[in-house]
């Protein structure tokens, strides 16, 4: 039985265990985070199956996400719990055979899922982002199962399945935000950027998707040629696709079901012409990629390829991501986002790509999100088992739009969105 849309019935009031009118409690908040996870992120269907990817020290809202699922109307809630210290065993213990394995029983069920169709949400927030940061970058840049994550972008690019990616926030992850363990004050965090505050987080959920898509709707209706970043350490311009819209906030699988992928989510974005890409760009934030923390990333472009990786810390991981296949090195998403982002309005870098990459324009290298694109994989659309996110923008960033007879079109200006809609 199809929705069209979220249910908002569930989480547009919480029910609280405190009599008191008014007081919202710490366990109400973890409930109406869980279902708006489960019905605006995921919306998860009537009589659906229901995967759930965590790590062990998500397992309090993994435990509320599950309850919530099958609240929805799950049928079958499956959990995977993963554990950074026993991939740390692996890389630092076991054989090189272990390096990228899949496990068997494991891949032949994900390769179902085109057939079955669950509702996929993963959760992020790493606990302890330096775990991994005194091993070989060779061998933890490779640690990934490739054939996992391989069977796991056909679905997503297939549109098989309505999948989310939600914040699990810790003590760990608290810590790197904050430099203590503060859990509360990183919840307060994500119910601010992911208007769980709100009154009502639905009705405030579509008046935000409609906005972001007036935003897309006005860069498709200008059909431009190409995106140009300028600021310190950046001179970089992305080509576009003539037949790719921008896109934002919301997908739709091949069944008719309608999900946000990223909770939060508050870019527009667009795969690009992964042939053309010319100059260089600097990372704003920090970024977490298989594990390590990458701080001060510069990359530098020709034909459309990165040529040159540098970092204060960690470059060799993105080398080893570059060189997963012959179309990693190439860019697979461009995406724009203004300082009005609830995420920026935070003051804070959460060291986390599904926050920070919220907080500003970014891009990323590998493959493209073919679900985005009408009539799926084109000439030009890259293709990879890589896609990783990296922050570019921010208020020091002019970003221009280009049009295919050479004007040039301000889009962003000191955070600024610039262009009419």
């Amino acid at each position: 039985m199809k929705r069209s849309g979220p249910d908002a019935r569930a989480i547009s009031t919480g029910a609280t265990d405190d009599p008191a009118a008014g007081l919202v409690t710490t366990g109400d908040r973890m409930q109406r985070y869980a279902e708006l996870v489960v019905r605006v992120g995921a919306n998860v269907q009537p009589g659906q199956d229901v995967v759930v990817n965590g790590l062990v020290e998500h397992v309090e809202i993994v435990r509320a996400v599950v309850r919530a699922a099958y609240r929805a109307g799950a049928q079958h809630v499956v959990v995977n719990y993963g554990d950074l210290h026993l991939r740390r065993a692996a890389i630092e213990l076991g054989p090189e055979s272990e390096i990228g394995w899949s496990a068997p029983y494991l891949l032949d069920w994900i390769r179902r899922w085109p057939d079955e169709n669950p509702a996929v949400i993963a959760l992020a927030g790493n606990p302890d982002p330096e775990l991994l940061s005194d091993l070989d970058p060779s061998l933890v840049g490779r640690a990934d199962p490739r054939e996992i994550r391989a069977a796991y972008l056909e679905s997503v690019s297939g549109r098989h399945v309505n999948w989310t990616i939600a914040a699990a926030p810790n003590s760990g992850w608290a810590t790197q935000v904050f430099g203590e363990p503060d859990v509360e004050q990183l919840w307060d965090a994500v119910a601010t950027a992911t208007r769980l505050d709100a009154d009502d987080p639905v009705a405030a959920w579509r008046e935000h998707t409609e906005g972001l898509q007036a935003r897309a709707d006005a860069l498709n209706v200008r059909a431009f040629d190409a995106i140009r970043f300028i600021g310190p350490g950046t001179e970089l311009e992305v080509g576009l696709l003539a037949v790719v819209p921008w896109r934002c906030a919301t997908l739709e699988t091949r069944g008719g079901i309608t999900h946000v992928p990223n909770l939060p989510t508050e870019e527009v974005f667009v795969s690009p012409d992964w042939r053309r890409a010319e100059g260089t760009v600097r990372s704003t934030y920090p970024l977490v990629a298989a594990g390590r923390k990458i701080d001060g990333l510069e990359v530098r472009l020709e034909a459309g390829k990165i040529v040159d990786v540098r970092a204060d810390s960690g470059a060799e991981v993105i080398q080893v991501q570059l060189a997963t296949d012959d179309q990693a090195p190439y860019l697979g998403e461009v995406a724009l986002v203004d300082g009005s982002s609830p995420v920026k309005q935070t003051g804070l870098v959460f060291s986390d790509t599904l926050f920070d990459e919220n907080a500003t324009c970014h891009v990323a290298y590998g493959g493209a999100y073919a679900e985005a694109v009408e009539g799926g994989v084109i000439e030009g659309v890259n293709v990879s088992n890589v896609h990783t996110d990296f922050m570019v923008g921010g208020p020091e960033v002019d970003v221009d739009a280009v049009t295919r007879s050479g004007t040039v079109v301000p889009l962003l200006r000191n955070d600024v969105w610039q262009l009419g809609e």
